[in-house]
């Protein structure tokens, strides 16, 4: 029997070799534009630009849903090359951090315009998302246990996507949480610390392998520089999602079996968040010298490059979220000066990924590298 839509005209093969890495640059606009609408000093045409940046982000995400769908939908034989690929598989996680992303968006920017009825919206988009992001927390590392081939010398970071994904979840959760009836943010903020630790737990079980990987092999290769960032995800956003869950836990938990605790962790969270803002300072600089390092020889654009952009912001992120909290002006300045540095990777990565485009150099599926490579004799990879 022959496969639904076998006669679609060959044009639509971008579709079959669409990839879950390209939801990493709805990640690193939606966080850009979250950044923007942070700054802690009022800029002009900073609404505009913010709100922008979201729209556009919203517009990739619709975009590359369809099209993600309609490679499930036509070339069903090409899901489990991608769920056994040990690289593009790790990517699926993009897809629920990318709509966390525009979910606290919406929230910023959605409610202005549409009013009070954005935030139920905001909750079942949340819950969806939550689920997504567990379900590929579990799915894709039981493939690499059971199918998928690993050794620790092809390790890199790459591995934190799919587990990283309800960790961006849980900080959503915090910004939710005060928007919706009292019942509804307390399941909120339950989630999302369970959500948290979940997630938490097994990324720095992971950057530990990575640290021991870097010693006994050094970095790996060029094509995969912007996996040096990836460590600094899960170190800012597990920051920020202590921050953001621990304001909004006093005011939802009041009244409750769980105030006197709710109370505690706003105090503990801000600490614990210090310490985790600590570690991420630390594994900033140490990226930036690693790009320092990668940028002596040929760096050939891929889009793993969007790597450099979600870790920076949520850490700039969460650098507000600290100033905020503190009042330490050192925070603020920290805050622009990594606005500044995201506003100029965002510019170089979006740029060069529009060439890539234009080129139609993106347009090819790792996991399909030897279907291809027997129909046109050669293949470039296409990297995370």
């Amino acid at each position: 029997m022959k496969r639904p839509f076998s006669r679609l005209p060959e044009p639509l093969a971008f579709i079959r070799h669409f990839t879950p890495n390209w939801f990493a640059m709805i990640m690193g606009t939606g966080v850009l534009s979250l950044v923007v609408m942070e700054l802690p000093w009022a800029v002009t045409g900073q609404y505009v630009l913010a709100q922008g940046l979201w729209v556009f982000a919203v517009l990739l995400f619709a975009v590359f849903s369809a099209l993600f769908a309609g490679r499930l939908l036509l070339y069903p034989e090409t899901i489990k090359p991608m769920l056994l690929h040990p690289v593009q598989s790790m990517f699926l996680g993009a897809i629920p951090m990318s709509l966390a992303v525009l979910i606290k968006g919406l929230l910023l920017f959605g409610a202005p315009r549409w009013g009070e009825q954005v935030y139920a919206v905001a909750h079942w988009l949340w819950w969806l998302d939550a689920g997504m992001a567990l379900v590929g927390a579990i799915l894709v590392p039981y493939l690499m246990f059971t199918r998928q081939s690993h050794a620790l010398d092809k390790l890199t970071a790459v591995w934190l996507l799919p587990i990283v994904a309800p960790e961006v979840a849980a900080s959503t959760a915090g910004a939710l949480a005060n928007h919706v009836a009292p019942e509804a943010g307390q399941q909120l903020l339950i989630a999302g610390f369970v959500l948290w630790g979940i997630s938490l737990s097994l990324a720095f079980s992971l950057i530990t392998l990575v640290l021991l990987r870097l010693a006994l092999h050094k970095l790996p290769d060029a094509d995969f520089a912007a996996t040096s960032w990836l460590p600094l995800g899960p170190i800012a956003t597990g920051c920020l999602g202590l921050l953001s869950m621990g304001h909004a836990a006093p005011a939802v938990f009041a009244g409750t079996p769980l105030a006197a605790a709710a109370d505690m962790s706003s105090q503990l969270g801000l600490v614990a968040g210090l310490a985790l803002w600590g570690a991420g300072l630390w594994w900033l600089v140490v990226a930036i010298l690693f790009t320092r390092h990668y940028a002596r020889s040929s760096m050939r654009f891929n889009l793993g490059w969007w790597g450099f952009t979600f870790p920076l912001g949520v850490f700039t992120l969460a650098t507000f979220e600290l100033f905020k909290l503190t009042d330490a002006t050192v925070f603020a300045g920290a805050g622009w000066v990594l606005s500044g540095l995201l506003l100029l990777v965002w510019g170089l990565v979006a740029g060069r990924t529009l060439v890539g485009i234009w080129h139609g150099e993106l347009f090819q599926a790792p996991c399909l590298a030897n279907t291809c490579a027997a129909a046109r004799g050669s293949l470039h990879p296409q990297v995370g």
